[in-house]
């Protein structure tokens, strides 16, 4: 497992284990964590240099390495150096795919990555055509609260939700058999799902879920937030409206505040583009 991959796996539970005893158990020194830290601190600047190393390595279908693109970037009149130009391809996944594997071993899982089918098309002609998938935390003085939720792309309804304590594999199955109960058996082989790169969704549990189903995963392109920006959305719309103005204090509190929400999200809230809220506008086709 490659020094970055671990940096970003004790980012992601950093507040749920001691920082010490990951990079302990990974291996891993603490300086070298909290300088991926710092690192990420400046996401614009990486991002202007991606976006360009990301257009050069389309043209070149993906056979050019760190040195070939920085020569490209020294004749385009772009000095950087060689380990800046290497750690923002890792960064972003824009390493050449010569002599790369598609899949590897993480922390006992199998990982799978897909395509981004999805391709920011935010819109669907009919419901149960383009699924979008997260998972967003909330603060309470018990600790955080972690919601999984299905976002349906032709209304913008909220089509199945789960909360929990700490953001499993199983949080993010549990929402999918619950939306999955609402699809009828035929409607499946169009029905497209689309996530971020977190652990959950590159999983094997996730993928033999899918399969199982009959879901078609898509999946964001590394670095590119604005590739699920539908359910980011939401999350800025709940917290918003509801989390951040009543501050929930307990588990309790935010779970009744969360199924309020959004039911009053899906049952009344009337959407600017349609006129009407979503599941009227579901039920009207």
């Amino acid at each position: 497992m490659k020094p970055g991959f671990k940096y970003a796996v004790i980012h992601r539970h950093r507040m749920k284990y001691p920082i010490v005893q990951m990079c302990r158990m990974l291996k891993v020194s603490r300086s070298g964590y909290y300088k991926y830290v710092k690192q990420m601190q400046h996401p614009a600047k990486d991002l202007e240099l991606a976006e360009k190393i990301r257009a050069k390595q389309e043209s070149s279908r993906r056979t050019y390495g760190y040195r070939r693109i920085k020569l490209w970037l020294d004749s385009e009149g772009i000095v950087k150096n060689p380990k800046t130009i290497l750690r923002i391809m890792h960064k972003y996944d824009l390493l050449s795919e010569i002599r790369r594997r598609r899949k590897w071993v993480q922390m006992g899982w199998q990982v799978h990555k897909y395509q981004n089918l999805l391709n920011r098309e935010f819109n669907a002609t009919h419901p149960n055509q383009k699924w979008v998938t997260d998972i967003s935390y909330i603060h309470t003085k018990e600790g955080v609260l972690y919601l999984s939720m299905i976002r349906d792309l032709y209304d913008r309804s909220i089509i199945a939700y789960k909360t929990g304590t700490s953001q499993t594999v199983n949080l993010v199955l549990d929402t999918i058999h619950l939306a999955m109960k609402s699809v009828k058996t035929e409607s499946r082989r169009e029905l497209q799902l689309h996530s971020d790169q977190g652990f959950q969704y590159t999983s094997q549990a996730y993928f033999d879920l899918t399969k199982e189903y009959g879901i078609t995963p898509s999946m964001s392109r590394r670095g590119n937030c604005y590739d699920n920006a539908l359910a980011e959305n939401f999350f800025g719309i709940l917290k918003t409206e509801c989390i951040y103005r009543h501050k929930p204090e307990t588990f309790e509190q935010a779970n009744k505040m969360i199924d309020d929400y959004i039911y009053f999200y899906n049952h009344e809230r009337i959407q600017l583009k349609t006129g009407l809220a979503p599941l009227t506008l579901r039920q009207s086709c």
